[in-house]
């Protein structure tokens, strides 16, 4: 008998039973056949947000952020780069907090940017403040190992 992984498509926000004997590398959603994993950040509102959470067997890696943000803009493309390492283990997103205020208030976001480790629809670690890539993938190892 095979085990699954749901996982939920960053493109058409479908949930995708991916084999976990197999790579998810190569795999495509069955609705919109885009690749599961293209070693990027997905942008996502509150209902996005909640379905990735909920719905994912996966770890999720959140980074809120706002346009006006400095820290946050220089801290961006070194998300980007933690994306090319951490998937297909984890998935990566980025919450604009100035779109998604009920959400942010709801996730008790004091200070910005906010990186949230989720995983079994659950808060796992937060670490408030800018942080390198090599910092975020170690932070990010280190803290699903303790879980």
């Amino acid at each position: 008998m095979s085990t699954t992984r749901q996982v939920v498509c960053g493109h058409c926000g479908r949930i995708n039973r991916l084999p976990a004997e197999r790579a998810p590398q190569g795999a495509r959603c069955g609705a919109c056949h885009q690749p599961m994993f293209a070693g990027k950040p997905i942008e996502v509102n509150e209902a996005a947000f909640d379905r990735h959470v909920a719905s994912s067997d996966i770890p999720v890696l959140v980074d809120v952020w706002a346009p006006w943000c400095g820290p946050c803009r220089a801290m961006a493309p070194m998300f980007e780069r933690a994306a090319q390492t951490l998937e297909p283990g984890v998935r990566l997103l980025k919450l604009n907090s100035d779109s998604a205020p009920a959400l942010s208030s709801r996730l008790n976001i004091s200070g910005i940017p906010t990186l949230l480790l989720m995983h079994g629809g659950r808060e796992i670690a937060r670490h408030s403040g800018a942080m390198d890539t090599r910092s975020i993938v170690a932070w990010t190892e280190t803290n699903l190992t303790r879980s």
